[in-house]
């Protein structure tokens, strides 16, 4: 092990948001039983994180319209957390029904972008926030908020986003009542020296509620931006499978980090996941069948794992 090595985690989770960030961006609507058989495999696979949807109006989200019907399958495999987004305060009472474990309220730090996206300025998210963490305490229910601040390195609309501005709104979240925090590449403008900077200015303030980061690959930097974050001591990261996902305000850009090549890259430096990647990769095969048309991303499924990659993995 390397001295860099040393100071990096030793386990990390990745949250599965194909489900929602994923398949909200592309046009095909994979059934219910679809979703399902999805769960279940990345479950056996041995993810533990998994966002199933979102409680957002059918109409608007047709692709998520059965969130509440599988938010109870999700809960039943055992030690799962079932993860949810919630755009506002009715959004949220039907994830406190549910019983999910978590639900993500999204804030946008570019002013712009809060509007075209949410219709609201990210006070008024704030605000919200304050309301859904009330709605959430009246009913004694254990569903956790996070606060999401998205466009954190900048904005297809806006330009330039403030890094002080973003700290703002994380601060905000919190005295709002959320439980945790993260922050999001929205539209793939990061770099990995920004990341290190940025991120580690929001432990510094959120300490042990900074919960996760969320990056795109637009310009090929999802994994480096990562590994930039493992090294101010972030351990949970957003991705998609097959790096399905985007912002409908970066067009052009490409997904998620792929959620296969993140847990291939985190094994390697011997990070450990809980994740089966061969399992993991047999059920991206599974969802590029049901996905067919659609444009996929990543590496590892064209390659495959090295035959090396075991042996280091049991040598540490």
């Amino acid at each position: 092990m390397t001295p860099s090595s040393a100071r990096l985690p030793r386990t990390a989770v990745i949250r599965e948001v194909g489900l929602r960030d994923g398949l909200q961006s592309i046009a095909t609507i994979l059934t219910t039983e679809q979703k399902r058989e999805w769960i279940r495999a990345a479950h056996a696979a041995g993810q533990r994180e998994i966002e199933v949807g979102s409680f957002v109006p059918a109409r608007l989200l047709p692709q998520l319209a059965d969130t509440a019907e599988l938010v109870p399958l999700a809960k039943t495999l055992p030690g799962l957390f079932v993860s949810v987004l919630v755009p506002n305060l009715r959004g949220a009472e039907s994830a406190i029904a549910a019983q999910a474990d978590l639900m993500i309220v999204p804030l946008s730090a570019s002013h712009t972008h809060s509007l075209a996206n949410l219709r609201k300025t990210p006070d008024e998210v704030v605000t919200e926030v304050a309301r859904i963490r009330a709605a959430r305490d009246a009913a004694g229910s254990k569903t956790l908020i996070e606060g999401g601040v998205g466009t954190a390195f900048g904005c297809t609309l806006q330009g330039h986003v403030e890094t002080s501005e973003v700290l703002r709104l994380m601060q905000a979240l919190l005295d709002a009542g959320a439980d945790r925090v993260s922050i999001a590449d929205t539209v793939g403008y990061a770099d990995p020296g920004m990341v290190r900077d940025l991120f580690e200015e929001a432990v510094r303030i959120a300490g042990d509620r900074f919960w996760c980061g969320h990056f795109h690959d637009t310009r090929g930097l999802g994994l480096a931006n990562v590994y930039a974050a493992l090294e101010v001591g972030v351990s949970r990261f957003d991705a998609c499978l097959a790096g399905i996902g985007g912002c409908p305000h970066a067009p052009g850009a490409s997904g998620n980090v792929s959620t296969e090549d993140l847990a291939y890259m985190l094994g390697s430096m011997g990070i450990a996941t809980g994740i089966d990647i061969d399992r993991l990769l047999a059920l991206r095969e599974q969802v590029a069948q049901w996905l067919q048309g659609e444009t996929l991303h990543g590496s590892l499924w064209q390659a495959g794992l090295p035959k090396t990659f075991g042996r280091a993995v049991a040598s540490l």
